[in-house]
């Protein structure tokens, strides 16, 4: 993907730091240069610009693989497939739980339980794995202000009483979920471009926004001609974003959405 840091691709910590100089931080800003300003900026000869042109565009374009390959992939891995929900129902209905390397959206209507749903799985996500858990991190992208971190350890506590007997775990868990306040389009896709980074500086296991339809409907007035296609064009970018980073980290992402909004595609469909 073009939001891929150049820092992941193989270039020195050197080159690094003097592209970071003139904002060039991901694969986007390197390749949307041309040589000859990148020579400028690098130092190197045109042929040593060709060569990372081509290092930095094999990096974030998606990478061939057969179905065999995909599936045995997947067989080889070490951790488990699913992050379960801790209801026997709810991941006997979902095989296993919220999937990992994938998005699954939580739609209903308003008041059905769907931002206590994420809050609960926030702290699973961060209990050890010999229970279930992750033992992570967790991003929680809120642009209701809708989270509560007494309810988080209120559901900790209530959850998991023998396990979280002490203070001490209760501010382990809640200082493992990072809450961020977004409450624009631009504040949320800036936020979504910006995970990679914070994917693996802080161990992150589990994403979730809550809810990623809000700040689209408060920008967006889909009876102006041209915004439809604009919101579609917005989803569909953050969409793709949070698909590569799923598939790449392998972690899961919780979108909650309302009961007629479904993001996971090229376009938004609604009921």
């Amino acid at each position: 993907m073009s939001s891929k840091k150049l820092r992941r691709v193989g270039l020195s910590p050197e080159l690094c730091d003097r592209l970071n100089r003139h904002q060039i931080v991901t694969c986007k800003d390197f390749l949307c240069l041309s040589p000859l300003e990148l020579m400028k900026i690098t130092g190197l000869s045109y042929r040593g610009v060709h060569e990372l042109l081509r290092v930095v565009s094999r990096a974030c374009a998606p990478q061939m693989q057969t179905a065999y390959e995909v599936k045995a992939q997947r067989s080889a891995a070490l951790s488990p497939a699913f992050l379960s929900t801790s209801l026997s129902a709810l991941d006997e209905a979902l095989r296993g739980g919220v999937a990992r390397g994938s998005i699954t959206e939580i739609t209903g209507p308003p008041g059905c339980g769907k931002t206590q749903f994420c809050i609960m799985m926030s702290v699973l996500a961060t209990l050890p794995t010999d229970m279930g858990g992750l033992e992570g991190a967790v991003v929680y992208i809120d642009t209701e202000s809708a989270f509560s971190a007494d309810r988080l350890i209120e559901i900790a506590e209530s959850r998991f009483p023998r396990y979280f007997n002490t203070e001490e775990k209760l501010l382990l868990t809640s200082s493992k979920v990072h809450l961020y306040r977004e409450l624009s389009c631009d504040e949320v896709l800036q936020r979504i471009e910006s995970l990679e980074e914070e994917i693996i500086s802080k161990g992150v296991k589990l994403v979730i926004i809550d809810s990623v339809a809000s700040v689209v409907r408060k920008e967006f007035d889909t009876q102006l001609q041209g915004n439809m296609r604009e919101r579609n064009k917005l989803l569909a970018r953050e969409a793709a974003t949070l698909k590569y980073l799923a598939e790449e980290f392998s972690i899961p992402y919780l979108l909650k959405v309302n009961n007629n909004t479904f993001i996971c595609h090229a376009e938004v469909l609604e009921e």
